[in-house]
C-alpha cells in the first residue's frame, strides 16, 4: 500500500498517474488524501482508495497510514500558518507520530536543494523544509528527501506576462546560472524510490535537471520556442515583497519567500554536483515545447 498526499498537485498529480499505470501489474494499492476528492477524476477514483480530509489532522493520517508501506509527503508551501516552522515541521507533526504509530516503512518528500551550503539556516522556506526532513528522519522512518530546485513550471504562474508582453520576472540576476527541473522528473523520482523500497536509512536525492540555466538562457530558449522575443527584467527584492504582501499572504510567508530567493541569488541551489543519477532528462526547451507553448496559445 503507497499513500499518495496532495494527489491534485503538480507533483502529486503527475506521481499519481505514474503509479497508477506501473502499480497495476506490481500488486500494489494506491491511497490518496484529499480535501476534496471530487477534484479526482472519475477513472482514478475508481481505482484508488480515498481518504478525504488534510494531512495534518490526527484522525485523518490514522486512516490513511493504517496498513500502509509507503508514503509520499508533500507538505503545503502556502496558507496563512503563523511561521514557516508551523507550515512545514508543524504541519508534519501528526503525520511523524504517525509514521511509528503504524509501522510505516519508507517515505519520501519533497524538500528543496540546500543543505550544507553557506546560506541554508537563511533561505526561508528552503531552511524551514530541511528541518522538516530532520523532523521525519528522526522518526526513524526510511526516508529520503527529494532535493529540487527551482521548477520550471512556476513559469506557468506568468502565463499571461509571457503571452500578452513578452515578459517574465525573477529575483535573481540575468546571468546567475543554476539547476532548474520539470516538476514531471520530480515525480518520477518519488514514483521510483516508492516502487522499489530496497533502500534504507535516511538521505536526499537531488533532482537537478540536465543543464544549469540562466534567466537569460531561458529568455533565449523561449524566444526561439514562441517564436517571438521574451526578455527577462529583474525585480528587485522589495518590490517582490510588496506584491506578496498585497495578495493578502502572511508576513511570515512572505519574508520565507524573500529570504528564499536573496538565498537562491547567493549560491544556495549550488551544492549538489550533477552526476547521470542526479541529471533528470527534461530539458527545458522539451518542456517549453510540450507545457509552456500549449499554455500561452490556449
Amino acid at each position: 500500500m503507497i499513500v499518495i498526499t496532495t494527489p491534485t498537485g503538480q507533483i502529486g498529480g503527475r506521481l499519481l498517474e505514474i503509479l497508477l499505470a506501473e502499480t497495476r501489474t506490481r500488486g500494489e494499492q494506491l491511497r490518496v488524501i484529499v480535501r476534496d476528492p471530487g477534484k479526482l477524476p472519475d477513472a482514478v477514483r475508481a481505482h484508488v482508495d480515498v481518504v478525504t480530509g488534510s494531512h495534518d489532522e490526527p484522525e485523518v493520517v490514522d486512516r490513511a497510514f493504517a496498513g500502509a508501506d509507503a508514503v509520499f509527503w508533500l507538505a503545503p508551501s502556502h496558507g496563512r500558518a503563523p511561521s514557516l516552522d508551523a507550515l512545514y515541521s508543524g504541519f508534519t507533526q501528526v503525520a511523524a507520530k504517525a509514521f511509528a504509530t503504524h509501522g510505516v516503512g519508507h517515505v519520501v518528500g519533497v524538500s528543496a536543494l540546500g543543505r550544507g551550503t553557506p546560506v541554508a539556516d537563511r533561505a526561508g522556506h528552503v531552511t524551514a523544509s530541511l528541518a522538516m526532513d530532520d523532523l521525519v528522519a528522526s522518526t526513524g522512518v526510511a526516508y529520503r528527501a527529494l532535493a529540487n530546485p527551482t521548477f520550471f513550471d512556476n513559469l506557468l504562474w506568468q502565463v499571461a506576462s509571457i503571452r500578452d508582453h513578452g515578459v517574465f520576472t525573477e529575483t535573481v540576476a540575468a546571468d546567475r546560472s543554476a539547476p532548474r527541473a520539470a516538476t514531471r522528473d520530480i515525480a518520477a523520482a518519488a514514483a521510483a524510490l516508492l516502487l522499489d523500497r530496497s533502500w534504507t536509512g535516511t538521505g536526499e536525492v537531488a533532482v537537478l535537471g540536465p543543464e544549469d540555466l540562466s534567466p537569460n538562457d531561458l529568455a533565449e530558449i523561449m524566444s526561439d520556442v514562441l517564436g517571438r522575443p521574451i526578455r527577462y527584467e529583474r525585480q528587485p527584492l522589495d518590490a517582490f515583497r510588496t506584491e506578496l504582501a498585497g495578495r493578502g499572504m502572511p508576513a511570515p510567508l512572505v519574508d520565507g519567500y524573500v529570504d528564499m530567493m536573496r538565498a537562491k541569488d547567493d549560491g544556495l541551489d549550488d551544492g549538489v554536483r550533477r552526476t547521470a543519477p542526479t541529471a533528470s532528462p527534461t530539458t527545458f526547451r522539451e518542456w517549453c515545447e510540450q507545457v509552456l507553448k500549449p499554455a500561452v496559445q490556449a
